[in-house]
């Protein structure tokens, strides 16, 4: 087990969302951190429902901010050596990744119905 001290950077998971951190405090099985850089934007909508729009609440849920301080088990924690990016463009390239991921998973759920109904058409309709 690593043992973090205070200004190391970090990178942790919380919630959906993946951040660089540094740390402020270490409470032995919990670290206190900071945001510095967010790695993987936040999922939106229900967790326990995927893929469903119609839910009581659709979530959206905004990346942690600039200098946000969280708790987190010090097992979850992983090492973070690079360069620090600039909280801001992490922000905007990890959100239109996200985007991008959803646009290509439209796209693509789109083109495997066509396909489905091709054979659903082909299977059912000249069945005898």
């Amino acid at each position: 087990m690593t043992s973090w001290n205070p200004g190391d950077h970090v990178r942790v998971g919380h919630k959906t969302g993946e951040y660089i951190t540094e740390v402020v405090e270490n409470h032995g099985e919990k670290l206190l951190v900071k945001v510095m850089a967010v790695t993987k934007y936040p999922t939106q909508g229900d967790l326990h429902n995927p893929l469903e729009v119609d839910v009581p609440l659709f979530h959206q849920r905004p990346a942690l901010s600039y200098l946000e301080k969280i708790m987190v088990p010090t097992q979850t924690v992983m090492g973070y050596n690079g360069a620090l990016p600039d909280y801001k463009e992490s922000v905007k390239v990890t959100l239109e990744r996200e985007m991008e991921k959803l646009r290509k998973t439209t796209k693509w759920a789109e083109r495997c119905l066509v396909e489905l109904e091709i054979l659903y058409k082909e299977t059912f309709t000249n069945a005898k």
